[in-house]
């Protein structure tokens, strides 16, 4: 009998220890399963918050200067030494269709490249114009302005070439200015006329110049000034904001489409509803303590001796009503 209950005691013992073992486990490879689907879910997230960003500054952002060389044209005399045309050239902005973002503002200049020479000292004002054009050949917008030599003076220009007569020697150094002519300080392009070619015309006949270019500048304001001259910080709030309504979003879907979960002891049930009703049986009562087996036991026994007792008095009462005589018929006497 103790050897019985030691045993029993035993094995209950190790059926709990089984399954409290199993559950621990099966817990851990759900939270190691969470713990990946959060890592992935979060390194996704961000990566998309960064496309996003990225996204949004190329769309949105413009490109901030294009420079295009102009080679000036002009008609040489047949007589006298010098120019006899003006200088102008044609210069082809862009071989598609739009270059310049719409409803930006640019700055267009000039840049001339002229010898400090006496030719352009006596020269004094002269003017640069500009036309610009679309693919179609339509004119979107004209401009002139005036422009010469910065002024030095006898005495200041005998005192810079003393100072920078080492270089100048050398060729490290130019006697030569750079003139920069505005000729658009506000120009937005047009939507339904993008401007695709630019043509520059230089007023004078007398003028010497070197090289010339044209440029084209964004003059930025409000968020995309923000976002240009402080790229990190704007990238930084950028992503943060991107992040936090992508993980909002995630959450608010996940709470609202995610399974309910009613309770972690569901999650290591041994599939009870696949087996039948002995096998349900079986755990029940492996799951029992020794006491409550032995109590068990009793019950069962007292039950089978009530079940005997009840059917052994019936076949005795059976067996008195067989025994009976019969009532024979009574007899009248006369």
């Amino acid at each position: 009998m103790f050897f019985t209950k030691f045993i029993r005691e035993f094995n209950d013992k190790l059926f709990n220890a089984k399954q409290q073992t199993t559950q621990n486990v099966q817990l851990m490879q759900i939270a190691f399963f969470k713990a990946g689907i959060i890592v992935i879910s979060s390194i996704v997230i961000v990566w998309i918050s960064i496309f996003l960003y990225t996204a949004f500054y190329w769309a949105y952002m413009p490109s901030m200067i294009h420079m295009r060389p102009v080679h000036l044209e002009f008609e040489s005399c047949e007589k006298n030494k010098g120019i006899c045309s003006f200088p102008s050239a044609s210069v082809q902005l862009t071989k598609k269709q739009q270059l310049l973002m719409v409803g930006q503002p640019y700055k267009i200049y000039l840049h001339l490249e002229m010898p400090e020479s006496n030719a352009n000292k006596e020269l004094g004002m002269f003017m640069v114009c500009a036309n610009l054009f679309s693919r179609d050949g339509h004119m979107v917008d004209k401009s002139c302005r005036p422009t010469m030599l910065h002024y030095r003076s006898g005495l200041l220009q005998i005192l810079k070439t003393l100072v920078f007569s080492p270089m100048l020697v050398f060729d490290t150094r130019e006697e030569k200015q750079n003139i920069v002519v505005e000729l658009f300080s506000s120009f937005i392009e047009n939507q339904n006329h993008p401007v695709t070619s630019v043509d520059i015309r230089i007023q004078s006949q007398n003028i010497e110049f070197y090289s010339a270019a044209i440029g084209i500048q964004a003059h930025l304001s409000g968020l995309r000034y923000l976002m240009f001259h402080w790229p990190i910080i704007s990238a930084i709030i950028g992503i943060s904001t991107n992040l936090f309504f992508i993980a909002l979003v995630c959450i608010l879907s996940y709470l609202r489409f995610a399974p309910e979960d009613n309770g972690t002891i569901e999650l290591f049930t041994y599939k009870k509803d696949s087996k039948d009703e002995s096998t349900n049986d079986k755990l029940s009562l492996e799951s029992l303590t020794v006491n409550e087996t032995l109590m068990l036991d009793d019950v069962q026994n007292f039950s089978d001796d009530i079940t005997d007792t009840s059917d052994h008095d019936s076949s005795m009462s059976r067996f008195i009503e067989e025994l009976k005589p019969t009532d024979e018929p009574s007899t009248s006497v006369d």
